[in-house]
């Protein structure tokens, strides 16, 4: 009798209790992820003369005032919009360039391609911090302290390798027949990236955006250096100095955080189809 024969079969109920020991494992990591905003709910919405657990609800009423003093002491609308401009003119170029340079480099592979790729992936690895004194001192010859354009080009430059290699590693798993297909019936290279490539690239484009778009949104590293006075802060400056100076109130600091988070949440919840599509298009590439 072989080994094969000898061995029994997996039952149902084995197959169920894996699948239960799954979902109480998923489960287990969402209510970790969750309880962070429930502290800090609970903590936002308290009276700062509340001295009540983090974990419990208020003792008093609902301070809604606590939202109001963030807005209007902290000027976190200000932020917010600076965060909106800079964030959205960094992600719209991040998303042109990185199609543009990953389009060469997936089509045709050659050694320079791929070295040029290496190169690209390493500069991923480089920690931005490391950076900060040459880059400080460049922006100063520039003249682009405390500008947006300053900013902003250094948003694009910090986020274009993941792009480029996100786009890349999309385009290797898409047919290269449509391609073809264009250029037969006559389409210049151009067109055929324009009419064709392009319009195939709204998964991994909706990745590129949400990783660059919530990653310059929440840099704090580098902005922090870059916009040092209150009209040009973006809004994770804008909450460390908030925080910093309402630390004896930390129910309005942590409204502060609650209200920068909402933008981020809710064109996650638009694009979360296209995130997922577009990252499991790179991993096939």
């Amino acid at each position: 009798m072989s080994t094969a024969a000898s061995r029994p079969a997996p039952s149902a109920f084995s197959g169920r209790a894996a699948d239960l020991l799954v979902a109480a494992f998923v489960l287990l990591i969402v209510v970790l992820q969750l309880v962070p905003f429930y502290v800090a709910i609970t903590t936002s919405l308290k009276a700062k003369t509340d001295l009540s657990p983090q974990w419990s609800l208020p003792t008093t009423n609902l301070v809604w005032s606590n939202f109001v003093q963030a807005v209007t002491d902290g000027g976190i609308l200000r932020a917010m919009g600076n965060s909106v401009l800079v964030a959205g003119v960094s992600t719209l170029f991040v998303c042109l360039l990185g199609a543009i340079a990953a389009y060469p480099l997936a089509r045709r592979r050659s050694r320079f391609n791929s070295g040029i790729l290496a190169v690209n992936v390493g500069l991923m690895m480089v920690p931005a911090l490391s950076i900060l004194v040459p880059l400080y001192s460049m922006l100063a010859d520039m003249r682009a302290l405390n500008t947006y354009w300053g900013v902003i080009l250094v948003m694009i430059a910090t986020n274009l390798p993941l792009a480029i290699f996100l786009y890349s590693s999309f385009m290797r798993s898409l047919p290269v027949s449509v391609e073809e297909a264009a250029r037969i019936d006559g389409a210049n290279l151009f067109q055929t990236l324009a009419y064709v490539v392009i319009p195939m690239l709204k998964p991994v484009t909706a990745t590129v955006g949400i990783i660059t778009g919530v990653g310059v949104w929440n840099e704090y590293a580098l902005s922090g250096y870059i916009l040092s006075t209150p009209e040009t802060q973006t809004i994770a400056p804008a909450i460390a100095s908030f925080f910093s100076i309402q630390s004896s109130n930390l129910p309005a600091a942590t409204a502060a955080s609650l209200i920068a988070v909402v933008p981020v949440v809710v064109a996650y919840l638009f694009l979360q189809k296209y995130f997922v599509r577009g990252l499991v298009g790179a991993e096939k590439g």
